[in-house]
């Protein structure tokens, strides 16, 4: 991951963060497709001139690795945000946050872009070069360990990947053991 002078800020705002100034969306957005762009859904160009909006998934892993800043509130009550006060936001709305978010750090950590997965009914997209550049070859489930999963599950999951041209994977993170299992599911015709 590249690193900046500078930390970009980004603003708090309904429960999506909010890079402003659109030079800076557009750089944080070059650095790894972080965010979408205001009202483009799929920009042709990095460099845009609107502002810059990430979900907390995102910005949790920003501010971690101190990218972004993060304030919250109005006019003179404006106050930065700590790493931890973000994190439990991200819990309020993400079922499973700290699951969901070991997993993202993993991929992101491997070079993998992550985008939200809900369009194919999973947690994440995966892509190896980014949107726009390639399709997302993979699709990822977040389960913990203790999850039951049927049959009727994963041959769903596995009917609509092999509709979309995308490997199926579950994801099964240890907090404990900081560690993460990836079972990829491959079908072929008998």
């Amino acid at each position: 991951m590249q690193t900046v002078a500078r930390r970009i800020k980004a603003e708090f705002v309904e429960n999506f963060l909010v890079v402003w100034n659109p030079e800076e969306g557009s750089e944080l957005y070059k650095m790894g497709f972080y965010g979408k762009p205001l009202g483009i859904p799929k920009p042709k160009s990095p460099d845009f001139k609107v502002p810059l909006i990430l979900d907390l998934m995102e910005g949790v892993y920003l501010l971690e690795k101190g990218i972004i800043s993060v304030s919250e509130g109005k006019g003179r009550e404006k106050s930065e945000m700590k790493l931890e006060e973000l994190r439990e936001k991200a819990r309020k709305i993400y079922e499973e946050f700290d699951l969901k978010y070991a997993v993202y750090k993993d991929l992101r950590e491997k070079g993998l872009i992550v985008t939200p997965g809900v369009k194919y009914g999973c947690d994440f997209a995966v892509y190896k070069h980014g949107p726009g550049i390639d399709h997302a070859p993979y699709m990822v489930s977040v389960r913990s360990r203790g999850d039951e999963i049927t049959a009727t599950e994963i041959v769903k999951a596995g009917r609509l990947a092999t509709t979309v041209r995308k490997r199926f994977i579950i994801a099964v993170p240890d907090l404990e053991e900081e560690g993460i299992e990836y079972l990829i599911f491959k079908w072929f015709k008998a």
